[in-house]
């Protein structure tokens, strides 16, 4: 699997972990920032990932902020995305498998490195099973073609 990746300066030190751990799991990765802990804002590697996950030259993505929750928010604005932030590995591997997520996100000031892989671990194992959960994910898109 190829993966983008992105963080704002909270998530920074978390994001060289889950590189190397995704590596290590055999998937390629990408960096899309930032390189440095100067403060900047999340909504600019939110956007960076999201866009290139969409457009289809990356099979999903990660992100980190310091909750992951705004980092999220700002991937879902982006047509086609569905990110997800998870502080345990149960919602992350159900919400690929029910919702067929293609971004997931956490924060650094709520989980470690270890929880931070678990998440990962589940996601990237984790498969869409269509059936019954197809139709849905087809609404959550038709709503995006409304607004």
């Amino acid at each position: 699997m190829k993966l983008a990746i992105g963080s704002d300066h909270v998530g920074i030190e978390l994001k060289p972990a889950i590189i190397e751990y995704v590596k290590e799991l055999g998937h390629k990765v990408e960096d899309f920032g930032p390189y440095s802990a100067e403060r900047t804002d999340y909504p600019i590697y939110g956007k960076k990932v999201a866009e290139e996950v969409a457009a289809g030259n990356f099979d999903g993505g990660i992100l980190i902020c310091g909750t992951g929750v705004g980092i999220s928010i700002t991937a879902n604005k982006v047509q086609g995305i569905r990110a997800v932030v998870c502080s345990e590995p149960y919602s992350a591997k159900l919400s690929k498998e029910h919702n067929n997520t293609n971004i997931v996100a956490f924060g650094s000031r709520v989980i470690g490195s270890e929880l931070a892989k678990m998440i990962v671990k589940e996601w990237l194992e984790a498969e869409f099973e269509g059936g019954r959960h197809e139709n849905r994910v087809k609404m959550i898109t038709d709503i995006e073609k409304i607004n």
